[in-house]
């Protein structure tokens, strides 16, 4: 048994070295007249060294071309094509050309893949960077696709290595001037600012997901960074209730939810009260389903959060009381549905209209966030710390990212409790009442 091993192996290694070793001029009534392996076989031309073919055992034959790089030590084996979409002829030259620019040190596989990276549009790299699994909040995908389909409309289909420094700078002025579309009589500078910073991602990405034949990026430099000493100076946004008004806002609010004409005013109104007693944002407390509140354990569950982190937030008595007189609508697993939209509350702009009216200024959901905020730090003095995690900011602070148990915040009920007896107070200030709540 053991001879006939070695036998069989001498065999094979002799069939392998007399297969590699043999070489004839391919021709088409050579090819035709090949012998089908159980293997795959493998044909080398007299003619042109390096050039050759190989035939399976379902007799699918395929022109290869083998060489060695100039100044290193790479063996490169490249497909040509198909016997029957490529002439033996055409397949010579082609090898003849691969061999070639291996003698002068090129890799045409490298040089392959850096002339298909070449092509690759900004849509193209678009599709790729937001269809990562879990990088991306389906609200930063949409606003990434909605740049690359609006802002950069005549850009998308061009390769990314067609746009310039140049561009860049004319489309960034325009935008920062006269706005997105360009009919505004004033420009859109936070516009300008987030369409530069998404193309100046997506580039990077490119750049760093496609390389160059020399194994460098696709795009050495990113013309977005001409912009660094153009780019306008955003101030903060700091508009919010003043102080004098906050007891008004929360009055007539409350005035407004006894007075709701129909069941999407009374969920508009509740969504804005929802809003000043929390503190949350619009893609929080707009689409919170029922299954989220909990209220006889006084708290309400967010999955789906700006900074990814599922939290556990408590409820105040004012909170917990608009929630139970919450009618839950049939067929609807939101808190605030709504029959116009089919879903839950949008942008109640009657609300937001008649609420600026009593607030003296412009408002959105947004600016009572800031409301909340600060009355909890200005009015009830309630440490920045537990602020930021009860409007679920990030907080910097080392002891709670690494140690405290964030995602579940009902130890903070007392600091949200004392917001909403502030609300109650002012309000009860604000509508001439003479006895008033007092803060705990």
């Amino acid at each position: 048994m053991f001879t006939y091993a070695v036998v069989s192996w001498d065999k094979l290694l002799t069939n392998c070295l007399w297969n590699a070793a043999m070489s004839v001029k391919l021709t088409k009534s050579y090819i035709d007249r090949i012998d089908i392996g159980i293997n795959d076989t493998f044909h080398w031309d007299s003619e042109v060294k390096g050039f050759g073919l190989r035939c399976t055992p379902k007799r699918k034959i395929t022109f290869i071309v083998q060489g060695r790089v100039a100044g290193s030590n790479k063996e490169a084996r490249i497909t040509i094509g198909v016997f029957g979409v490529f002439t033996v002829d055409q397949a010579r030259d082609a090898a003849r050309e691969h061999l070639r620019t291996m003698r002068r040190g090129g890799d045409p596989r490298a040089i392959k893949r850096q002339d298909e990276a070449m092509k690759i549009t900004l849509a193209q790299v678009c599709e790729q960077y937001v269809a990562r699994p879990g990088k991306l909040k389906p609200r930063s995908i949409s606003t990434i696709r909605r740049h690359v389909l609006t802002t950069f409309d005549d850009w998308k289909d061009k390769p990314v290595t067609a746009i310039t420094e140049a561009m860049c700078k004319v489309r960034y002025q325009a935008i920062l001037t006269k706005g997105l579309r360009g009919n505004r009589t004033q420009g859109s500078p936070g516009q300008a600012n987030q369409a530069f910073s998404v193309l100046g991602a997506l580039l990077n990405y490119a750049a760093r997901q496609n390389k160059r034949s020399d194994g460098s990026p696709l795009i050495a430099h990113n013309p977005v960074s001409i912009l660094k000493d153009e780019r306008a100076s955003l101030k903060p946004r700091t508009r919010r209730v003043i102080d004098p008004r906050i007891g008004a806002v929360w009055a007539a609010l409350c005035e407004w939810r006894g007075e709701a004409i129909s069941d999407d005013v009374a969920s508009a109104v509740d969504y804005v009260r929802f809003l000043l007693s929390t503190g949350l944002r619009h893609s929080e407390a707009a689409p919170l389903c029922w299954d989220q509140v909990h209220l006889q354990d006084g708290y309400f569950r967010l999955e789906q959060t700006k900074n990814g982190n599922p939290v556990s937030m408590p409820l105040s008595t004012q909170a917990k009381a608009l929630l139970a007189a919450r009618p839950r609508i049939s067929g609807s697993p939101y808190v605030f549905p709504s029959s116009v939209s089919g879903s839950h509350v949008k942008n109640p702009r009657s609300v937001w209209t008649k609420i600026s009216e009593v607030a003296g200024n412009q408002l959105s959901a947004h600016d009572l966030r800031r409301s909340y905020t600060n009355v909890a730090m200005r009015q009830c003095r309630i440490e920045k710390f537990r602020v930021d995690l009860l409007t679920n900011h990030l907080t910097r602070d080392v002891t709670a990212t690494h140690y405290l148990d964030t995602t579940n915040l009902q130890w903070l009920q007392p600091e949200a409790q004392m917001i909403g007896d502030y609300l109650d107070q002012q309000a009860a200030q604000a509508s001439g009442h003479n006895v008033v709540p007092l803060r705990a």
